[in-house]
């Protein structure tokens, strides 16, 4: 058994290159021999959002607080809310973040594919933002 207290691990700003607007990452846990899947808290402010992307093994969001806005290419852009869970298929791409007008929490989780857990790729445009 293995506990990670709260506050154990620091939390991070999100990069530029992957995001826009102010996002805060707060890991939960990470891959390891015996686990392939990694979970962070990701904390997104109004207007804040991922960047375009794929995970190779796909990727569940558990939405905690706030309202946000997610879309997968080709598809429009779904309102979440808390207690929403999203499924993104192994390499479907997609973005996830904030509405507009009021921020959003989720944890995201992941699982590891030969060392990569996304693949990140243009950022999301203004126009694309739009609901």
């Amino acid at each position: 058994m293995e506990i990670t207290r709260n506050g154990s691990n620091p939390s991070v700003k999100g990069s530029a290159d992957w995001f826009t607007g102010a996002v805060r990452i707060d890991p939960l846990f990470d891959a390891n021999e015996a686990r392939r899947g990694a979970a962070a808290t990701v904390t997104f402010e109004p207007g804040a959002r991922t960047a375009w992307h794929t995970h190779p093994l796909g990727q569940t969001l558990i939405i905690t607080a706030g309202l946000g806005w997610v879309q997968r290419e080709g598809g429009p852009v779904e309102q979440v809310r808390p207690g929403d869970v999203v499924w993104f298929e192994p390499n479907e791409k997609h973005w996830h973040g904030a509405s507009a007008t009021n921020g959003m929490s989720h944890i995201a989780i992941q699982e590891n594919l030969n060392g990569k857990v996304v693949d990140w790729l243009e950022q999301v445009s203004d126009d694309q933002y739009k609901i």
